[in-house]
């Protein structure tokens, strides 16, 4: 049991977005609170595309314990609406994604949703 707790805090203390809500990594914040941290990603696929991420460890949307993390969700879903109302693309819309595990192409194991907008968005394509 011991070894599966450690195993636990070393993934939190290697986990990228854990490390910048430590202020350990630097990032462009755009949105934040106490429970909830929103940048600018490093690697944009639309012309704005912003991070939003829980001020906790979850691994995913799956790992969700709704009694407990609620919270959480329901923060992010606030972010989000403070987030495109002030960049003012409310009216003409936004995409917001989440992916869960490695077949939909979640890379960072700690919740996040991603806001795209600034553009005319591709429709989904699913690859066989």
């Amino acid at each position: 049991m011991e070894d599966i707790e450690k195993m636990d805090v070393s993934l939190i203390e290697n986990c990228i977005f854990c490390k910048i809500i430590r202020k350990e990594i630097p990032a462009n914040v755009v949105y934040e609170d106490d429970m909830v941290i929103a940048f600018k990603d490093i690697n944009p696929v639309a012309k704005i595309h912003i991070v939003v991420i829980p001020k906790k460890h979850i691994e995913s949307l799956e790992k969700v314990e709704l009694e407990k993390d609620g919270k959480y969700i329901v923060a992010i879903h606030n972010a989000i609406q403070v987030i495109t109302r002030s960049l003012e693309i409310e009216e003409q819309g936004y995409r917001v994604v989440t992916n869960i595990s490695k077949n939909a192409g979640q890379e960072v194991k700690h919740i996040h949703y991603h806001i795209l907008a600034g553009e005319k968005l591709r429709k989904y394509e699913i690859i066989f």
